[in-house]
């Protein structure tokens, strides 16, 4: 039981940075006016993606399992208790399951039809970080202390990222070009 418990956190711990660096890279890959960025994400983003997808499915599947342990009695309850167990490992496997379709909108992209294009559907990335991040404050008893120094200002320069990439594709942000009058 505790090597269930003692895996279900350490994939965990790898599974969040890992799902950071592949949303980073992710805003930038797909926005050329981020110029060296965007190429340089271009790059990694499939791989690290792909990392940070495996070592997800992982946790998932002990997460689900430590879960079951303790709903059953099997092990130890944890200090914030059962019922915000469930909740917080229900909030996760909504970040896994945004997570998977994200993915299947970038590996089998004529699965989806319009209005749900690719794009879109891989659009669900960003709900699975927020959902992922959601899952590791409530939950994630080892982020606890790392919660206000690192998870607050990464979730702050994924939102900023995020916020400039869609004023640079559609908003008053240009390219640095004149305006046509």
């Amino acid at each position: 039981m505790d090597l269930v418990w003692l895996l279900d956190r350490a994939t965990g711990l790898v599974a969040y940075p890992a799902l950071y660096a592949a949303t980073v890279t992710g805003i930038l890959y797909g926005e050329p006016q981020f110029g060296t960025l965007a190429k340089l994400a271009r790059r990694v983003h499939v791989e690290i993606a792909v990392f940070a997808l495996v070592v997800t499915l992982a946790h998932g599947l002990l997460g689900v399992l430590d879960t079951w342990l303790v709903a059953t009695g099997q092990a130890p309850e944890p200090q914030y208790g059962t019922t915000f167990l469930v909740a917080g490992a229900a909030v996760g496997v909504g970040a896994l399951l945004l997570t998977i379709v994200a993915a299947l909108g970038f590996l089998d992209a004529t699965r989806f039809s319009a209005p749900w294009g690719p794009q879109v559907v891989h659009g669900f990335a960003y709900a699975g970080y927020a959902f992922a991040t959601i899952h590791a404050a409530a939950i994630g008893t080892d982020v606890l202390g790392l919660i206000r120094p690192a998870i607050v200002p990464a979730t702050a320069f994924v939102t900023y990222l995020f916020a400039l990439r869609v004023l640079v594709s559609h908003g008053p942000v240009s390219d640095g070009a004149p305006a046509s009058q």
